[in-house]
């Protein structure tokens, strides 16, 4: 079989113990293009089985990530579908009958080791510089053994699946062909827990089967548990799905797996967001972060850094993921995110900085801040930065910068005071207040004052915007209105 199929059905299954990491995100965008390019389906299923982990606070951060990044899913929380339910808490029955079927079949059996007992074990092949792992005692037993220890243990057990003893089992990989496992390294996991809850083994290959899914793309870290995936499959005597294991994401310098923590790695200071919230808060736009992760791991080709989402749907296969990790360039994803904003509608773009500066308290309207969009919108490289390139056009008590920072480079607190009422009954007396009047206006009363454009003009952005960088001085007045410009410029005056 090839990666074509004529019913493609893949499912993106995290477990909700933990906010949604970057790299669970870009293994749901690969299953998602995957399906958009084929045709097929894309299932979200919640493997919420860890009670003892689940918070309801990470089921709704990946949920809410997943739109936020657009990977809308077509069964699953939510949405519905013909396999449901799509919680494994609410399967339990169905891994519960299957493990028992198991049993029934030889494939499996019933454990009665206490945890004492499994610790004692541990301890002894610890001290005896051996693998630690579960010794098959169980595996064995004469009915009569069981029937005591049934009783003794008051019918407390876990069910492990029987592995073959000697032998190799080889699993093919889509991305990196065949894989061989010495079957002599494989022991006989727990699928059913003694709470009757599944292990991941049991419950993926029993969820994967029943909602009929033809490929399985997930993380790397889990190639090792594709030997004993692919023996439950035939011991139940399912066909099992073409496989697939995605490259990992590197630390940005490259060595050793990106973090779940922003914390654990920074460079040069900097703190490396790596959690889906953190990009949403960090102000960086969806589309540039799906553009961004796609470029981890898979190539467009044609020497090309930039594409839609569409184009990546048109073109995405498997030939071209590479299984080699791939790093984590932060600054990669500054400059995708600088480059969405500037070919971003300013219509748009207004609309998606208002909650940005809502919620930095900022009182803004839609109106003036698709005036202001055009002046700051090839300065940004997120959204954030918008706060301290345009913030002060939203302040409603405006107050002027200290007077060591109104006064400009060979003038002192007299001339720059001089000055900046000049350009105020200049500016006062404009019939038309335009940038491009205003701009006419004051290089000719610097001429008269006999000072530099840039003397003038730099008190006039300290006194009307706060800062010693922003955007154009007179697009910016002209966004304030008259009324406004002249208000600061006489608080600064008062200031000086």
């Amino acid at each position: 079989m090839t990666e074509q199929q004529d019913s493609v059905r893949v499912r993106f299954a995290p477990s909700p113990t933990g906010p949604f990491h970057i790299g669970g995100a870009r293994t749901a965008l690969f299953n998602w293009l995957f399906a958009r390019h084929h045709g097929g389906k894309f299932i979200l299923r919640i493997e919420d089985t860890d009670r003892k982990r689940y918070d309801p606070d990470s089921l709704r951060l990946l949920l809410d990530g997943l739109r936020w990044l657009g990977l809308d899913w077509d069964e699953g929380p939510e949405v519905g579908g013909p396999y449901g339910p799509y919680f494994q808490s609410e399967r339990l029955h169905l891994y519960q009958y299957w493990a028992n079927w198991l049993v029934e079949q030889g494939h499996a059996y019933r454990c009665y080791c206490s945890e004492e007992r499994l610790e004692a074990l541990r301890q002894q092949q610890l001290a005896a510089k051996q693998d630690p792992g579960y010794d098959r005692h169980c595996r064995n037993l004469t009915p009569e053994e069981r029937a005591r220890l049934h009783q003794e243990t008051g019918g407390q057990f876990v069910i492990r699946f029987k592995m073959p003893l000697d032998g190799e089992t080889t699993v093919h990989d889509l991305l990196r062909g065949d894989i061989t496992f010495d079957n002599r390294q494989l022991q006989d996991l727990v699928l059913l827990k003694s709470d009757g809850y599944p292990t991941y083994h049991l419950a993926n290959v029993v969820d994967d089967h029943l909602m009929a899914i033809s490929h399985i793309l997930r993380a790397e870290e889990w190639i090792s548990t594709a030997p004993i995936h692919k023996h439950l499959y035939d011991a139940f005597g399912w066909e099992m799905p073409q496989i697939a294991h995605l490259p990992v994401i590197l630390n940005p310098s490259g060595k050793g797996k990106l973090s779940k923590r922003s914390v654990a790695f920074s460079e040069g200071g900097r703190k490396i967001p790596v959690l889906v919230h953190e990009f949403i808060e960090g102000g960086y736009l969806p589309e540039a972060v799906v553009n961004f992760l796609t470029n981890i791991g898979w190539s467009f080709g044609d020497d090309r850094e930039v594409f839609t989402v569409q184009e990546t749907i048109e073109r995405f296969d498997l030939s071209r993921v590479n299984p080699a990790g791939g790093a984590f360039p932060i600054e990669k994803l500054d400059w995708l995110n600088g480059v969405y904003i500037r070919e971003m509608a300013d219509d748009e773009l207004a609309r998606r900085l208002l909650p940005v500066f809502e919620k930095a308290g900022y009182p803004v309207d839609l109106e003036r801040m698709r005036r202001v969009v055009p002046l700051i919108k090839v300065r940004i490289k997120t959204l954030n930065d918008a706060l301290d390139m345009a913030g002060f056009f939203f302040t409603p008590s405006f107050t002027p910068p200290p007077a060591e920072e109104i006064v400009q480079k060979g003038m002192d607190a007299a001339s720059t005071k001089a000055a900046l009422q000049a350009a105020a009954d200049r500016l006062a007396g404009l019939p038309d207040f335009s940038a491009k009047a205003q701009e006419e206006a004051l290089r000719a009363l610097a001429a008269e004052l006999g000072l530099k454009t840039g003397q003038l003009f730099g008190a006039l952005r300290a006194a009307t915007t706060g800062q010693q960088v922003s955007p154009p001085l007179f697009e910016t007045m002209e966004v304030l209105g008259r009324e406004e410009a002249l208000k600061r410029i006489r608080r600064a005056i008062a200031q000086l």
